[in-house]
């Protein structure tokens, strides 16, 4: 199994972050194992695009909330990660359990 769950949509509270205050999140490592996706489906042209990130963060963002890491932006990063094999992604945690 590559993620810890497989969901639809995003079950925490509107955050209201920026692209610019995510980037005020440091980035760490997440195990692949821990995460649940908030999107079911995943752009195939998004997974195998060179310049994937060209025009967004270089991170995934990640949510924690009630115990749970939802991944809300980088599916396609995660998938390449395990495509290759990785049992990690680096990512921006928000921590709204805080």
């Amino acid at each position: 199994m590559i993620f810890k769950r497989i969901g639809e949509g995003r079950p925490y509270p509107d955050h209201g972050r920026s692209f610019k205050e995510w980037a005020e999140v440091a980035p760490r490592q997440i195990r692949l194992d821990q995460l649940i996706t908030t999107k079911r489906h995943l752009d195939l042209d998004a997974l195998l695009s060179q310049d994937s990130t060209f025009y967004g963060d270089l991170f995934a963002h990640v949510v924690h909330w009630q115990g749970g890491y939802y991944l809300e932006d980088g599916l396609h990063r995660a998938v390449r990660a395990a495509l290759q094999q990785r049992t990690v992604l680096h990512a921006r945690v928000l921590d709204l359990d805080e």
